[in-house]
């Protein structure tokens, strides 16, 4: 990966850019809109040492530069990469992924996140739901939740039997294995957050009527099972961290330096290099003097309010 701060067009657009980010990214970095004075005085305390807005989105920009770059570089070669994110509940997962995919082509990086499984699917083979989002040639999938439900959510809340979780175990490392032999890039990523942290940002959920929808059952199940889900992480890790696409960890109690380490890392994963591209220039517009446009109906246009 390689940032040319030393280029001074380069300095004008990411200047030009970053001006339009703060504004037009705003509304996302606002995530505490109903907080209690309380909660605020909490959530200042344990995070001191914040990155501030410019910082963060100057580095943000930069990376997700070099993101479009690795999505050029897939497209033009034909690679295909497969990305898991994994972790606790409101690790900050979404987070990363969002910032991932917000510049780059969504026929290029799709992003997968499957819901429970159809009772057809409970007869299936596990793997063969996962299976059809896998990449073609050229493609980027992004797992937002992936096959290590089986290890995880399936196993602490009893929806997976004991045989089920050790046939998966079994499984799952030559399922992986086929995978890169295949030529998939796997990589593996494991969002960890400490208990008083989840307890945190669960607590704003509650008090955040823009983030309440996040709170499923299952969250709230994740609180009272902390110590169940941290065995099943234990023996995920011990049964699957193979060499070929190995675990590895993104320390989440911070969210805006977890999205600038989990990039940067993964794009130091990959041997992307800048493609050649044709110049591109807006062609003339061509004028027939014979068509008049016909008035549309005023019923067809969304009220301007604003």
């Amino acid at each position: 990966m390689t940032i040319d701060n030393g280029n001074p067009e380069a300095m004008d657009w990411l200047a030009a850019e970053l001006a339009d980010t703060l504004d037009e990214d705003y509304e996302l970095e606002i995530s505490e809109p109903a907080l209690s004075e309380e909660l605020r005085r909490i959530y200042k305390r344990k995070h001191p040492a914040a990155l501030d807005r410019a910082t963060y989105f100057r580095s943000l920009l930069e990376l997700q530069a070099e993101l479009i770059k690795l999505h050029n570089w897939v497209e033009h070669t034909g690679e295909k990469v497969v990305v898991i994110f994994e972790g606790r509940d409101s690790a900050g997962k979404g987070g990363v992924i969002k910032r991932i995919t917000q510049r780059l082509n969504p026929r290029v990086v799709r992003v997968v996140a499957l819901q429970k499984p159809t009772e057809q699917e409970k007869t299936q083979w596990y793997f063969q739901r996962y299976v059809p989002h896998l990449p073609s040639g050229g493609e980027i999938v992004l797992f937002d939740r992936s096959w290590y439900n089986r290890s995880g959510v399936e196993r602490v809340m009893g929806f997976a039997s004991t045989e089920q979780v050790e046939q998966f175990f079994q499984d799952v490392p030559e399922f992986e294995r086929m995978l890169v032999r295949s030529g998939i890039r796997l990589i593996k990523y494991w969002f960890s957050i400490t208990d008083e942290e989840q307890q945190l940002r669960f607590l704003m959920r509650i008090h955040d009527p823009l983030k309440q929808w996040k709170l499923s059952p299952m969250d709230l199940q994740s609180r009272v099972r902390w110590e169940d889900y941290t065995k099943a992480k234990e023996e995920t890790f011990a049964r699957t961290n193979i060499p070929e696409a190995p675990w590895f960890v993104v320390e989440g109690n911070d969210k805006k330096r977890a999205r600038l380490n989990c990039i940067r890392h993964l794009l130091s994963q990959i041997p992307y290099e800048e493609v050649p591209h044709e110049q591109i220039s807006l062609p003339d517009r061509v004028f027939n003097p014979d068509y008049d446009r016909e008035p549309l109906p005023e019923q067809l246009f969304v009220p301007n309010h604003y």
